[in-house]
């Protein structure tokens, strides 16, 4: 594996690195503040490593829900991957025995990440696509750890602190905003995402979302590709 690809990789993550190790920290408090340890914030984060729902899944280990109220929450939180998964399958159609484990580490970020990868040779790209994630999950799994670890010795009120996951999410959307040439694709995102808040609710306008961003993704390739 080539250090130029290593190189490349790290470098495309760093704004993973700086929201994950925030992120991460938030998760570790909280999970501390409910009496579980650094062991367990490791834990959630190497086999869960769903940045979302794991701050619900402290929620629901503290409430004693019930296993079809965790699964039934999980796959509504989650359901989002499917269509990241969809988009992905060209990509990753060539990556062996790694693919596996690309599939269950593609998280928001690293999807904004091996979407736009950078100029590299084409036989590159399958290693880019595999450090990526996998510095991805590092960073995640030690701010997990670490924030469980301060929160063991730094007892504080959490209240607010999971707010910490909707500013990464706006600093990922800055920083593929800067990036890239073409902000249709975005303003597709903000714009389902503001038109279907009202009609759903907070609480279940996500899924509609994601639906309607892929239909328009959808057209909007199809007319780029006759353009072409």
């Amino acid at each position: 594996m080539k250090k130029e690809v290593l190189k490349k990789a790290f470098v495309a993550s760093v704004p993973v690195l700086s929201g994950y190790l925030v992120i991460g920290l938030s998760f570790g408090v909280v999970l501390q503040s409910r009496g579980y340890g650094p062991l367990w914030a490791a834990a959630m984060s190497a086999f869960i490593y769903a940045g979302s729902m794991q701050f619900v899944a402290v929620e629901l280990m503290s409430s004693a829900a019930s296993l079809f109220t965790v699964a039934l929450t999980t796959l509504m939180v989650n359901m989002r991957h499917v269509f990241y998964g969809l988009s992905m399958v060209d990509r990753y159609k060539n990556t062996g025995r790694a693919r596996p484990y690309l599939i269950f580490a593609l998280t928001d970020e690293t999807y904004s990440l091996v979407c736009n990868p950078p100029e590299m040779a084409p036989e590159d790209e399958k290693n880019f696509y595999i450090l990526v994630s996998v510095l991805d999950h590092i960073y995640w799994i030690a701010g997990s750890f670490l924030g469980s670890l301060l929160g063991s010795v730094l007892p504080f009120s959490t209240e607010g602190i999971d707010f910490a996951l909707t500013a990464l999410f706006v600093s990922v959307f800055v920083e593929q905003w800067l990036s890239a040439k073409d902000h249709v694709p975005a303003l597709m995102g903000l714009g389902a995402s503001v038109l279907c808040l009202p009609v759903f609710g907070a609480d279940n306008f996500l899924i509609p979302s994601m639906l309607l961003i892929l239909l328009g993704l959808t057209l909007y390739r199809r007319r780029e590709e006759a353009k072409a």
